[in-house]
């Protein structure tokens, strides 16, 4: 596929945006996909685009958590681990379904993606870490690593809904091991879909620089920037691209 300016022009500014999000409240994918099929990719290689693209906005971002000292080691690590096989194994999955297909299942699970991103509660009840909650980490890993390898877009959000959730940590942790068992995922999956033939790589290489830079700004936004604010501007530019999307699968041309 040739890459033309237009294509360009959309998806680099996108991918800073979706990375520095990603990097602040999570779910950057709803942002970064629609971008990657606005500009006009087939969804599958749209998706291994967009993850070669997104893991090294996860790598600084799980960079300055590090640097930090904020990250969890011992809960990150072990879903890191899940995620892992969980990631390859929902890419390989992707790349046996048809771009038809793929793209009527995007216009009704990136919508429910961004509900997520309005709706979802973050707990408020930090407790310290037991045994049992060290046990669930690689099923954690394993289940999400396994939708952000077939989907993607929210994973941030529904591993730091977990944590919180499930295991009683508090925000900047769940959000720290949030990082680094997203560049797990995105590892896994990005290695399937590549060896698939399904990246682009003269759109996402320029847009792994700027998810780069996007990912490190908003680690370091993250402590100055409530993530209410970031999730509405996240929510607000998804839907503006997801009418553009829609009224192109119907064939209206803009």
């Amino acid at each position: 596929m040739e890459v033309t300016l237009r294509m360009y022009l959309i998806v680099l500014p996108l991918a800073f945006l979706a990375a520095t999000m990603d990097a602040i409240a999570g779910g950057g994918g709803v942002i970064s996909l629609p971008a990657y099929l606005t500009a006009g990719l087939p969804p599958v290689e749209a998706s291994g685009s967009n993850k070669f693209s997104a893991m090294f906005g996860s790598l600084l971002a799980t960079i300055r958590f590090i640097r930090s000292g904020r990250m969890p080691y011992a809960p990150a690590l072990l879903a890191a681990a899940g995620a892992l096989p969980g990631s390859y194994l929902g890419a390989e999955l992707l790349k046996q379904v048809s771009d038809q297909w793929m793209l009527v299942f995007l216009l009704f699970a990136l919508p429910a993606a961004a509900l997520l991103l309005i709706f979802g509660r973050i707990g408020d009840d930090p407790q310290p870490m037991t045994r049992k909650g060290l046990a669930l980490c690689p099923a954690i890993g394993l289940v999400v690593g396994f939708y952000d390898g077939f989907f993607g877009p929210g994973t941030g959000t529904i591993l730091i809904l977990l944590f919180t959730g499930l295991l009683k940590m508090d925000m900047v942790s769940a959000s720290g091991a949030a990082k680094l068992v997203n560049l797990a995922s995105n590892l896994a999956a990005m290695t399937s879909l590549v060896i698939g033939g399904k990246v682009l790589f003269q759109l996402a290489v320029p847009a792994m620089v700027c998810s780069a830079v996007g990912g490190y700004l908003g680690a370091r936004l993250a402590l100055i920037v409530g993530a209410k604010l970031i999730r509405a501007v996240m929510v607000g530019v998804f839907c503006l691209i997801m009418v553009t999307l829609a009224l192109e699968y119907f064939g209206i041309k803009i």
